[in-house]
């Protein structure tokens, strides 16, 4: 499977961004998807997962309420609506799947995140 991430770019804090990421053929229904990010100096972090068939959601605390994962299954494709950004969410954004949170099979590449005091 190949994911191509996109949507990021530059916004000012309290703006909002959509992140989209695009997978090559269909998800396993048993699969989940999710959204990391790796600030510049830091680890890598999860930030928030889809279950693909159930639609069950995973969200790290510090997104909670700001951050909201979506899928659409006829269109292979997870989007990531972000609201209220903060400058600490700048970060280059991963998208990811396999067949749990902690163990992703395939990543895409990294869309960048940029956020403005």
């Amino acid at each position: 499977v190949q994911l191509q991430a996109s949507g990021g770019g530059l916004v000012q804090a309290g703006g909002s961004l959509r992140l989209s990421c695009a997978a090559s053929r269909r998800i396993f229904n048993s699969y989940v998807m999710g959204w990391f990010r790796q600030a510049p100096g830091k680890e890598r972090e999860f930030v928030a997962g889809i279950r693909w068939s159930a639609g069950n959601t995973l969200y790290r605390d510090s997104v909670k309420g700001r951050f909201t994962i979506s899928r659409d299954n006829a269109k292979n494709t997870v989007y990531l609506q972000m609201n209220s950004l903060k400058p600490e969410d700048l970060a280059v954004y991963y998208c990811a799947t396999g067949p749990t949170w902690s163990d992703m099979d395939y990543w895409g590449k990294g869309t960048q995140v940029t956020v403005s005091s």
